[in-house]
């Protein structure tokens, strides 16, 4: 129903920026249709919420651990969907995932296995 794609990965120094996008498309629904988790996995570790998005992008949800740092928003004019990553800290180094999920308010957005699609991850590496 819907590809995504996942850029705006690479390396930055503690106390930087990135901006990853999550660019989709989608073959039946629109973009529009769909709420938007991210998710982060470090090597040895398991898949854990970052960040989610409404249809419209009116509420946002945000993990304890980056809450003032990150912000999520879209655009769904362009299908597709940010997050602004500041004051970035080692912690934060994994790779990020984008997710969709049609039934999103129906679902827990904080869990992997409610998201119906994928994308393929970009690496953040945040050194010291």
């Amino acid at each position: 129903q819907v590809q995504l794609v996942e850029s705006g990965g690479g390396l930055v120094q503690a106390g930087g920026s990135l901006r990853l996008s999550c660019a989709a498309s989608a073959s039946g629904r629109s973009f529009s249709s769909y709420g938007m988790g991210w998710f982060r996995q470090a090597p040895g570790k398991e898949r854990e919420f970052v960040s989610a998005i409404s249809r419209g992008g009116g509420t946002t949800y945000y993990a304890d651990s980056v809450k003032g740092r990150f912000t999520t928003s879209r655009d769904n004019a362009k299908n597709t969907v940010y997050l602004q990553m500041n004051s970035l800290k080692p912690e934060d180094t994994a790779v990020y995932y984008c997710a969709a999920d049609r039934l999103f308010g129906f679902r827990n957005v904080y869990t992997p296995n409610s998201y119906e699609y994928w994308g393929q991850g970009t690496q953040v590496t945040v050194s010291s």
